[in-house]
């Protein structure tokens, strides 16, 4: 048993990222789904067993944009007498990639919330918390990590950022991609990695370059036709034998890495096709639900265009949404709560499986079809059901790699392509030997993605975008997962300290 626990901060909610809580949705904690808010001055402990699942994870405030700034690592390490299925490596460092506002972040969201206009983008990205070299005011502390010569480091890299996606490279070394999202994968090298908000990439480097210094770096991947955060973070790989190290003289400027433009798709998607299960996995075969989810933006039209409340494009109102459906939380009651309650009139259980029109999803989109329903619609499925969903992107005010994730599960990404889905033609292309399994994964910009999971573990689970811009606009919705058949397939009561609403 795992426990976590915090006091008098002032969070509605924390989640251990990717942690499947199997029976236990009451410890899963995103706000108004699984629990009510943890009121100032309270504390609620936090109680799980992790079962089945090793690697890197991670832990965040789900409320609002609260995770802005409240997130750490969680790294399983394997039982006792069970190695790593890679070479050992000298030294395991969390790389922990962030997003810095010189504001705020509450109140650069009050202020969106209140427009209706895009939020501000970021001042800065962070490695560990620090912007680096290239910032100012920062270089001082800017992190290095030592390494000896020969030495094989694990880098644990999780993008924590609240709204972007990332190149990250090491100058002058490769890195062995070896696991991503608590699940091992066919080690391959790269020169650099893309991973999405939400994302973990667990990359072994081997320092066999010569002694100095060389810049790590992050910059963003921007599949938007959108503002972006167009710099650079850093920290510093360090050789312990490089010249000016202890004082012994002026330090070599570091050498910095290539990492791809910020528009280039093709080095991300290159990057992602690439993993694999290191076997044969168990994947669905025959599927109960066949679901069709498109995901992206909307606008929301006033009556008042260009008001104070009306800043978005052309008078508008951001929105965001799965199947035309904008996700409202509740007010009265989690949802998780209501349900184990009993209590009407919280939700609805009619959420659709496919959208309610069918368009030419990224072609040129009558903007009749542009502004969403707000509504807190759940999707039922049965205990043991398979499940394959396809998210689609749409053209609706800009394509837009949306990095879907969902909670209580991991699920094996099968299948991608650019364009619309073709039911008829894609699925000869899925592969149901050895795909990567994950619990966040990104919809090519202008295309689809694929997955497949087995719906074994009973509750409510959010489903969403991990862009906090996008979720604050409502792209997401939940699936209820009905009990099973006895104790072991059903949820188990809340914890008496969980908080009231």
């Amino acid at each position: 048993m795992d426990v976590l626990t915090h006091d008098q901060l002032l969070l509605s909610g924390l989640i251990r990222h990717g942690v499947r809580q199997l029976r236990n949705p009451w410890a899963d904690g995103p706000d108004r789904v699984t629990q009510c808010p943890i009121r100032p001055g309270r504390s609620y402990t936090y109680r799980f067993t992790i079962e089945n699942q090793e690697g890197t994870l991670w832990w965040h405030a789900h409320s609002r944009w609260l995770r802005a700034t409240v997130y750490g690592a969680l790294i399983i390490h394997p039982k006792l007498g069970f190695p790593y299925p890679f070479p050992m490596p000298r030294a395991e460092i969390p790389v922990l990639l962030g997003e810095w506002w010189d504001r705020n972040p509450m109140d650069v969201l009050r202020i969106a919330d209140f427009t209706g206009a895009a939020p501000n983008i970021s001042d800065a990205y962070t490695i560990n918390g620090q912007p680096g070299d290239l910032y100012r005011c920062s270089k001082q502390e800017t992190v290095r990590f030592p390494v000896g010569s020969g030495e094989t480091i694990l880098l644990r890299v999780i993008n924590s950022a609240l709204n972007q996606e990332l190149f990250f490279g090491v100058a002058n070394h490769r890195l062995t991609v070896v696991a991503v999202d608590a699940a091992y994968t066919k080690p391959f090298t790269t020169s650099v990695i893309m991973i999405a908000p939400g994302q973990t990439t667990d990359v072994l480097l081997t320092a066999d370059q010569t002694p100095g210094h060389y810049y790590m770096a992050a910059r963003a991947y921007n599949s938007a036709n959108a503002p972006f955060d167009n710099t650079t973070t850093t920290a510093i790989l360090e050789y312990k034998t490089a010249p000016g190290n202890a004082k012994k003289g002026k330090q070599s400027t570091p050498i910095f890495p290539r990492l791809p433009g910020f528009n280039d798709t093709n080095s991300a998607i290159a990057f992602t096709s690439r993993l694999r299960s290191p076997s044969k996995v168990k994947v669905p075969l025959q599927i109960d639900e066949n679901l069709f989810f498109t995901v992206g933006l909307g606008l929301i039209n006033c009556t008042n265009p260009n008001s104070p409340r009306c800043q978005g494009p052309n008078g508008t109102r951001f929105a965001a949404s799965v199947n035309n459906m904008s996700f409202v939380l509740p007010k009265r009651n989690s949802l998780m709560q209501a349900y184990y309650q009993g209590q009407p009139g919280i939700f609805t259980t009619d959420f659709p499986p496919v959208p309610p029109v069918k368009f030419d999803y990224t072609g040129n989109v009558s903007r009749g079809l542009w502004q969403p329903v707000k509504a807190t619609k759940l999707y039922k499925l049965k205990f043991g059901a398979r499940v394959q969903i396809v998210f689609q992107d749409t053209s609706i005010v800009t394509v837009e790699d949306h990095p879907m994730h969902l909670h209580g599960y991991h699920f094996a990404v099968i299948g991608s392509g650019f364009g619309n889905f073709n039911p008829q033609k894609d699925p000869a292309r899925f592969n149901l030997i050895d795909p990567p399994y994950r619990n966040t994964i990104g919809t090519p910009p202008g295309g689809w993605v694929a997955i497949r999971f087995e719906a074994d573990n009973p509750g409510i689970w959010l489903m969403h975008c991990h862009l906090d811009s996008h979720l604050n606009w409502g792209l997401a919705m939940a699936f209820l997962v009905e009990n099973g058949v006895g104790m072991l397939q059903s949820v188990q009561p809340p914890p008496l300290d969980l908080p009231r609403c």
